[in-house]
């Protein structure tokens, strides 16, 4: 039982990879690259904007156009939330989470401004803390992102679990000490978990199966 919940974000709490399609395929047109389905724009998500870009960009592309490509994602991402929206269940979840007084975090790859934008604007007061990318959060599995969200919720790891979609996920968790577990509505399937080393504690089907794990405070 736990009474703190700290959430990845993309594949976890909201399925962004619509407008993450259209930001990146807009980002390699103005780059002159090819651009990309959605199915394989899913495949370079779940390790950052940098890498992210770095795949979807030709193999070989100079330093110059990735940094180009990295400034017209700063330029333009506020605009991309159209097509965003909260999984079926994660709001209903949050705010059950919330009437029990656990405490609740956001831990995402996605860079801290990106973070701000969607949150505020898809999943407004529904979590305490949130931490993306920044030069004081590395990019997970570093469990930096997660040992401060548990420091600012006054938590320990015992009593704290860590919930995403990825292998990434199931490490960065795993990294900071915590119970991990794994959606499998998200962007991985249960046999890549396996596959990479990283079986999580539990999986989850749906976010209402969460609550049975959690404790008043």
């Amino acid at each position: 039982m736990f009474d703190t919940f700290i959430f990845d974000l993309d594949g976890t709490l909201l399925d962004t990879v619509p407008d993450l399609t259209l930001l990146t395929n807009r980002i390699l047109r103005e780059v002159g690259a090819p651009e990309h389905t959605q199915e394989q724009i899913l495949t370079y998500v779940g390790s950052g904007v940098r890498r992210l870009i770095q795949l979807a960009l030709p193999e070989g592309a100079s330093e110059a156009t990735r940094d180009e490509a990295m400034d017209l994602w700063n330029q333009y991402f506020a605009e991309y939330y159209h097509h965003t929206a909260p999984y079926p269940g994660v709001v209903e979840l949050l705010r059950d989470l919330r009437e029990r007084h656990c405490g609740i975090g956001v831990v995402s790859n996605k860079l801290q401004s990106g973070v701000d934008v969607v949150m505020n604007m898809l999943l407004p007061n529904l979590v305490d803390i949130m931490f993306g990318e920044s030069p004081l959060i590395p990019r997970k599995p570093d469990p930096t992102g997660i040992e401060t969200a548990m420091r600012f919720l006054k938590t320990a790891p015992a009593d704290t679990i860590y919930v995403g979609d990825s292998p990434g996920d199931v490490l960065a968790g795993r990294n900071a000490g915590c119970a991990t577990a794994a959606v499998l509505w998200g962007y991985h399937k249960k046999e890549d978990f396996a596959a990479e080393d990283a079986v999580p504690d539990i999986y989850v089907a749906e976010p209402s199966e969460l609550l049975q794990f959690a404790k008043q405070r």
